[in-house]
């Protein structure tokens, strides 16, 4: 029986019939990320903004030959275990062509060993052990951020020119904090043999009792600090020091303590006078940087952090590698990485080595000072992460034999 219902989706046909086929539309390709995104805040909300603004230009511009990038985004919780599970999840359900990210070296480390178990390219953005690329490093694992190694050499070229003899050390119980100090100290004497390492203090990380911790430290009468804590911890660690002395008339050597994330919450407790890592994102005046600091600007409202140019520049990374291997396949973006060029990174031209897999990111190295109320870098250079690794022939030989 022919009813109102079928003479209209009839009709609807007919019309349909005379438009003309839309372009099939391109399947997007999808990219696995995640990070400690609860767990720390202050450096990975930024970084997600500065990666998601480099992915936005990235497909207004036309995506990949056509191909819009889709990211599925996750929060790992700081969990290794919860990590794995959903790096499993992306490669099983969301057949995403990589895996990215990470914050915690421990979390690094084991995607580094499931990048290899897997045989998927994992990019770790934001770890920094040595071991992911050297002890632990595998044919699937890349890192963008310069190593705990290379800016514990960074720091130690400065904190060889000074008087200090004799040093004690903070640093969080974990890879990053055992790496950076057995760097820092390999480097130091490197450069000034005649240094005395007198105690450590090894707080566990995000949970450091800084009363006992500073009073340890000053028991040690040491001429110099070399500090590797940071976030929440840092700050604990500076009003203590602060209110017990700590810091008169001693040299303080640390580790990403200029990054604004974790300098800009101490204010006017900043301290001044420390030899730093950081980004002094207010005084960088190259075109490139110039147009990546307005650009987040105008998207967020406000500046950019550390964490947003590492999220920008693992972005360019993935982006190069997938254009050069011109494929998803697994086996050609290992290849394309190899060698990978990124040019127009706002941090400046930097690869990733064939031989360890490590970019040549550098970092931005001078003291903290505070101006009208605020902690900021200053007697800053940038130093080229090329300078502070080892030869290829060296850092092959710090890998595991594949």
């Amino acid at each position: 029986m022919t009813t109102r219902r079928s003479i209209i989706m009839a009709g609807a046909a007919a019309m349909l019939a005379w438009l003309p086929a839309a372009a099939p539309a391109q399947e997007p390709i999808r990219l696995g990320e995640m990070n400690s995104y609860t767990a720390l805040p202050a450096f990975t909300l930024p970084y997600r903004k500065g990666w998601q603004l480099a992915l936005d230009q990235i497909n207004a511009a036309g995506g990949i030959d056509g191909r819009p990038i889709e990211v599925i985004s996750r929060d790992d919780n700081a969990q290794p275990g919860d990590a794995i599970r959903i790096a499993e999840e992306f490669v099983s359900s969301d057949r995403v062509a990589v895996i990215w990210g990470g914050f915690f070296s421990n979390v690094g480390l084991a995607l580094t060993d499931f990048a290899k178990q897997r045989k998927v390219p994992y990019l770790a953005t934001e770890p920094l052990a040595d071991a992911i690329v050297w002890s632990a490093g595998n044919r699937y694992t890349f890192r963008l951020r310069p190593s705990t190694a290379m800016q514990a050499a960074m720091l130690a070229e400065e904190a060889a020119k000074l008087d200090a003899t004799r040093w004690a050390i903070v640093a969080p119980n974990y890879a990053y904090g055992t790496d950076a100090v057995a760097a820092f100290k390999a480097e130091l004497l490197k450069r000034k043999p005649d240094v005395e390492f007198v105690g450590e203090q090894w707080p566990p990380q995000g949970k450091i009792d800084a009363g006992p911790t500073v009073r340890a430290l000053e028991a040690m009468k040491p001429d110099a600090i070399f500090n590797v804590t940071f976030g929440p911890d840092l700050a604990k660690f500076v009003r203590e020091g602060e209110i017990r002395g700590l810091f008169e008339d001693r040299d303080v050597v640390s580790l990403l303590s200029g990054e604004p994330e974790y300098l800009e919450p101490l204010g006017a407790e900043a301290p001044e006078g420390w030899i730093v890592t950081g980004y002094p994102w207010y005084a960088i005046d190259t075109p490139e940087h110039k147009a990546f600091a307005d650009a987040y600007q105008a998207a967020y409202g406000e500046h950019p952090y550390a964490g947003s140019l590492v999220g920008y520049n693992s972005m360019l990374s993935l982006v190069a590698a997938l254009r050069k291997a011109g494929s998803t396949d697994a086996e050609a973006l290992v290849d394309a990485f190899e060698d990978l060029e990124v040019a127009d990174a706002p941090s400046g031209p930097f690869r990733y080595r064939a031989s360890d897999h490590q970019s040549t990111m550098g970092a931005w190295v001078g003291k903290t000072a505070v101006e009208d109320g605020k902690g900021i870098m200053v007697d800053w250079r940038y130093a080229d992460g090329a300078d502070y690794l080892p030869s290829d022939e060296a850092a092959r030989a710090l890998r595991p034999t594949e």
